[in-house]
């Protein structure tokens, strides 16, 4: 993958706006500091995500298991929320063919179908396990702490349903994604001898997708988990450059902070040409928000700080945000996502005897006309004085995606030592998580004794 960042500079834009080219100099000598802090962080466990590409044994033992056991299945449910759920998803819109649901049997190359349920809705779990036959499925249980109320209420609902259908043979449907040593799937896993595989206790959910969060289910549908890896070491090796115009993961998060920072652009757009990367925006969404939207700094102080990150489809959103980043605040620093060579490409007929307006399409391809665009969209943003960059890949294959994955990971890990934050923890989401408990009333948290709407304030 490559990175063209030029247009994140006034030089290559309208001469007004964008970053001063010095700035990428200083940014650039501050660097070693930022390499160093990196570096001791990483040797006090920190930085865990890592390690990821060094576990052979874990590789082995996931496609050992679903070469074995998890082809006696022809759908997988994955049952998680937020990091336990996205990075499965983006993996199969990415590298499988799109409505692979909805493929037959032999289309699917007789792997199973994969669902992923993110999400407590009742409508939609209604509706999900009412199109799956318990008898064929694969429950695939997601939870880092095992605790994850979400999670487990999901859980509860499958497994009830699951015995239902299946009487006492419901544990053989199951499978737990989950620490190794401690939580409530953990004892559930080593007390009726559920499958479970561990994920590592120095890696934070959002940045699991690489360990059996992601592994797991990629491997299920036919996904070499290897090749993820092999991907994800040529991340984490550029990242060992210390000379920044040579480390892409630390490049990328130094001009967006720098973007933020210097000129007021909070809003991080990341926009792939491809309809294959759509759950990977979303993916990234978490990972970027969380780990950066703090309100205290590493020295505890009150500094309120974050990017916030928006996902955008091209072609897709140019008749939708495109206005908004053309014409709105220069608030924006904008991330191309360009693929050289599709899985697939398609002839635009050449007719004759058609009008203008339709003539000049015939005798191109749609991934030209995509490719056309999204070269122009960046052209007319550089016009507008509106700062982006693209991230080139060759195709979407295993190997690339997990890159693709790891250099976003290692990216947000640079951009928390610029923030001056911790980018794995995420305090932010606790008060909800004690208030639900309490309105839940289980042990030890407090009642609610309020109504979230005062009285009064609707209409």
């Amino acid at each position: 993958m490559r990175i063209s960042y030029g247009r994140m500079f006034a030089d290559r834009l309208d001469g007004r706006h964008g970053l001063p080219r010095p700035r990428l100099s200083e940014l650039a000598e501050r660097f070693p500091v930022v390499q160093a802090e990196l570096r001791d962080r990483r040797k006090n466990g920190e930085y865990g995500f890592y390690d990821l590409v060094d576990q052979g044994s874990t590789v082995t033992q996931i496609t050992e298991f679903a070469e074995g056991l998890g082809q006696a299945f022809d759908h997988v449910l994955v049952l998680g929320i937020g990091g336990s759920a996205l990075g499965a998803r983006a993996l199969l819109e990415a590298l499988k063919p799109a409505g692979w649901n909805e493929l037959d049997d032999e289309a699917r190359e007789f792997y199973p179908r994969l669902t992923v349920l993110d999400n407590i809705d009742p409508d939609t779990v209604a509706t999900t396990l009412a199109r799956i036959d318990p008898r064929r499925v694969l429950v695939n249980v997601v939870s880092k702490s095992g605790g994850t109320a979400e999670t487990l209420a999901q859980y509860l609902v499958v497994r009830r349903w699951l015995e239902d259908a299946l009487g006492d043979a419901a544990y053989r449907h199951l499978v737990f994604t989950t620490d190794p040593d401690s939580g409530a799937l953990h004892r559930i896993a080593v007390d009726e001898g559920i499958p479970a595989l561990a994920v590592p206790a120095n890696v934070g959910g959002r940045f699991s997708v690489l360990s059996p969060v992601g592994l797991l289910p990629a491997a299920l549908v036919g996904i070499d988990p290897s090749e993820l890896i092999e991907g994800a070491r040529r991340a984490v090796e550029r990242a060992e450059s210390d000379q920044l115009e040579a480390n892409p993961a630390a490049l990328y998060a130094a001009l967006l902070w720098a973007a933020d920072h210097d000129l007021g652009a909070h809003i991080h757009v990341l926009m792939p040409y491809s309809d294959r990367l759509r759950w990977f925006a979303e993916w990234f969404r978490q990972l970027w928000a969380e780990s950066l939207g703090k309100r205290l700094n590493r020295a505890g102080e009150d500094v309120w700080t974050g990017p916030t990150p928006l996902g955008a489809v091209g072609a897709t959103d140019q008749h939708s945000q495109v206005q908004l980043f053309m014409e709105g605040p220069f608030d924006k620093a904008i991330s191309f996502i360009a693929i050289d060579r599709p899985r697939s490409d398609i002839p635009i007929p050449d007719s004759p005897g058609l009008p203008p307006e339709l003539a000049y399409l015939g005798g191109h391809t749609l991934g030209e006309l995509l490719t056309v665009e999204a070269r122009a969209t960046a052209g007319a943003l550089a016009q507008a004085g509106r700062m982006s960059l693209t991230i080139r890949v060759p195709e979407l294959s295993p190997s690339v995606m997990g890159e693709l994955l790891m250099f976003f990971q290692l990216a947000t890990g640079y951009a928390g030592i610029w923030y001056g934050v911790n980018p794995f923890d995420q305090p932010g989401v606790e008060l909800g998580k004690r208030l639900t408990f309490g309105a839940l009333g289980r042990a030890g948290y407090d009642a609610v004794e309020h109504d979230a709407i005062p009285p009064g304030d609707e209409v």
